[in-house]
C-alpha cells in the first residue's frame, strides 16, 4: 500500500487560514440558530440581542474582524491518515507556527501565557492539539478556538453508578443553570460520557464541534439530546442571561465504555459564537 506525503509546510498554511477564519466567519449552522433564536423569543431585549449578534457576524465576516475580543486558546483536532506520512517537520511545530502566524496576520488577541507567572507568550502557542489515528490516506485539521467564559464553566464529575441516567440528567442541566450569564449564552452544551477522566473531558470538547442540530447516531442517546436541550431551554436564563426562551442552541452528547465502579461526566460549554473551522488535506 502507498504511503502519501504531507508536508508541514502545507499544514501550516492550513492553520494559519482555518484560525483566522474560525475568528471571523462563522458557520452557516451558528447563524441559522440565531435566525431561529430571532423568531423563537418573545422578549423585545432577547430579539434585540440575537439582532446585535447577526449584525456582528456579518460585520466580522466582510471586515475580517474578529468576533469576539477573546480568540481563545487555539484547540486544534487532528484525524491522521495512517496511510500519511508528514514530512519537512515536525507535526507539532507546524501547527503552533500555523497559530502564531494565523493570530499574528489575523490581528487576533494572543490569550495563551504560563499559568503561575502570567506572563504572556505573545503568539497564542502553543497549540492545544489531540491527534486521532484513522484509517485512509487524508489529514483532516479541525481548528476550534476556546474561549474561557466558556471554558471556565465546564466540569469533570465521576458519579458512582447508582445516580443513573436520570443523576446524570441532572447534573448537566443544574451545571448550564449555575453557569448562568458567564458563557455567553446561548450555549452549546458538549458532553463526554464514560472513559477515564481525560477521556470524558476530551470527547466533550470535541462534541462542541458538530454541527448544530446533528445528532448522535445512537438513538437513545439522540433522544436524551433533545430532552436535556428541552429542559435547559426551560431555565429561562436567555440570551446573555438576560432571560429568554434559548438558554442553549444544542447539546450534543458522545459516549465511550468506561469502568464498572464509575459514571465520568465532562460538561463543556461553548458560547453562542460556537467558533471552528475544518479543512481535509
Amino acid at each position: 500500500m502507498s504511503v502519501r506525503e504531507i508536508s508541514v509546510d502545507e499544514i501550516t498554511k492550513t492553520i494559519r487560514r482555518l484560525c483566522m477564519e474560525s475568528n471571523t466567519d462563522l458557520g452557516d449552522d451558528v447563524i441559522e440558530a440565531y435566525k431561529k433564536g430571532l423568531e423563537t423569543e418573545d422578549s423585545p431585549v432577547a430579539k434585540d440581542i440575537f439582532r446585535q449578534y447577526l449584525e456582528n457576524a456579518k460585520i466580522s465576516k466582510e471586515e475580517g474582524i474578529a468576533l469576539c475580543q477573546d480568540t481563545g486558546l487555539a484547540v486544534v483536532f487532528v484525524e491522521l491518515g495512517q496511510d500519511v506520512h508528514i514530512v519537512g517537520g515536525d507535526l507539532y511545530k507546524a501547527i503552533d507556527e500555523g497559530v502564531r502566524q494565523g493570530y499574528k496576520d489575523g490581528y487576533l488577541r494572543p490569550s495563551s501565557l504560563d499559568p503561575l507567572t502570567r506572563k504572556n507568550f505573545g503568539d497564542n502557542t502553543p497549540a492545544i492539539v489531540h491527534i486521532e489515528m484513522v484509517p485512509g490516506d487524508k489529514l483532516k485539521l479541525t481548528v476550534a478556538p476556546k474561549g474561557f467564559g466558556s471554558e471556565n464553566m465546564s466540569r469533570v464529575v465521576l458519579f458512582a453508578p447508582a445516580v443513573g441516567v436520570e443523576g446524570v440528567k441532572k447534573y448537566i442541566i443544574q451545571r448550564v443553570d449555575e453557569s448562568g450569564p458567564n458563557p455567553c449564552p446561548p450555549v452549546v452544551v458538549g458532553v463526554g460520557i464514560g472513559g477515564t477522566f481525560e477521556k470524558a473531558a476530551l470527547i466533550a470538547k470535541k462534541a462542541i464541534t458538530r454541527p448544530l442540530g446533528q445528532r448522535n447516531p445512537n438513538p437513545d442517546i439522540a433522544k436524551l439530546e433533545l430532552e436535556l436541550l428541552e429542559e435547559i431551554n426551560k431555565l429561562g436564563i436567555g440570551p446573555q442571561g438576560l432571560g429568554g426562551k434559548v438558554t442553549a442552541f444544542d447539546v450534543h452528547i458522545e459516549t465511550y465504555p468506561t469502568h464498572i465502579a464509575s459514571i465520568p461526566v465532562a460538561v463543556n460549554i461553548q458560547c453562542h459564537c460556537d467558533r471552528h473551522k475544518e479543512a481535509v488535506l
